[in-house]
């Protein structure tokens, strides 16, 4: 059976996990102090997730970039194909906090947001691309 080792990240103790995986799924996590540990080795083992954050490109902004990320954590094998669709997105300022630049990428359900008041250098482009 393989074992997957893991530090939990749920809370600040950092709890060392160990997940014992089989076909049908984890049988036993141990190191774990609470039962948020055995949930997130659990998820981490079978649907790992991670929240995306990057920056677009800003045009007529105080910034030439924005920070963005997703709205909700995708599944980890998406990362990359994620990456992508912020990679040809552009947005014109100004820009607020929880814009949404990128409506459900990839399906998942996460919008892509920006995380940042950002005003524009001509406050008359307020215009997405």
């Amino acid at each position: 059976m393989p074992e997957k080792k893991l530090t939990c990240i749920v809370c600040p103790v950092g709890c060392q996990l160990i997940a014992v995986q089989t076909d049908n799924g984890i049988e036993k996590v141990s190191g774990n102090r609470c039962k948020r540990g055995w949930d997130y080795a659990v998820a981490e083992c079978t649907n790992p997730l991670r929240t995306v954050t990057s920056t677009v490109a800003l045009l007529n902004g105080e910034l030439a970039v924005a920070p963005v990320k997703t709205d909700k954590p995708i599944p980890r094998h998406m990362i990359s194909a994620c990456m992508q669709e912020i990679n040809q997105c552009a947005v014109k300022a100004p820009v607020r906090v929880r814009d949404i630049i990128i409506h459900n990428v990839l399906n998942t359900d996460a919008n892509i947001v920006i995380t940042a008041n950002i005003n524009a250098t001509n406050p008359d482009s307020s215009v997405c691309l």
